[in-house]
């Protein structure tokens, strides 16, 4: 089911999180952060949405790095319901940032991340400033001069400290979480 996260509440500050990587380390928000900025991006492995627009994330990801932005990606799916998401093949993934598996869920919990793919863009003072789209890409990935929504929000905060006032929301599969029970 598709699900659309609210839009960007200017200001927030980012939740601090401690998580494993598919590299075998551990990371955390400040471990994370670049100079200018961070990317916190929640990811599956699995979801059509965000396998429409993989090699965009990554190449956007790269990009956003010159600009002095931290990049990593999170996945926090139910693995007993998704099995295709579980830490074992996340690492078959191969992303060229650090994609962190958030086991219990409480960093999406804290994040208030809604679908798959959710971007959380934050300056360097870690207040969140974009939390739009990558571009108008759905479940295919759309015309390759797309209009590139998330790197251009995320370059406006490297060199500003401020996203863009207009931001379209991401649209993508909803966060798989685990039954109450």
């Amino acid at each position: 089911m598709a699900a659309i996260p609210p839009v960007c509440d200017f200001g927030w500050k980012a939740p601090g999180f401690n998580l494993p990587g598919v590299d075998g380390n551990d990371y955390s928000f400040a471990d994370i952060a670049g100079l200018n900025g961070t990317l916190i991006m929640f990811i599956c492995n699995h979801c059509p949405y965000v396998l429409a627009v993989k090699d965009r994330i990554i190449r956007d990801a790269e990009e956003l790095k010159r600009f002095g932005i931290g990049v990593a990606a999170i996945s926090s799916n139910d693995v007993v319901a998704y099995p295709q998401d579980s830490f074992e093949k996340m690492k078959e993934e191969g992303y060229p940032f650090p994609y962190l598996f958030d086991e219990s869920q409480e960093v999406a919990r804290a994040y208030d991340a809604v679908c798959t793919p959710d971007f959380f863009g934050f300056n360097s003072k870690g207040e969140l400033q974009y939390r739009g789209r990558l571009d108008a890409s759905r479940k295919e990935s759309g015309p390759a001069d797309l209009k590139r929504d998330l790197f251009e929000g995320m370059k406006l905060v490297a060199e500003t400290g401020r996203g863009p006032e207009d931001q379209i929301a991401s649209m993508g599969c909803s966060i798989k979480w685990k039954d109450a029970s």
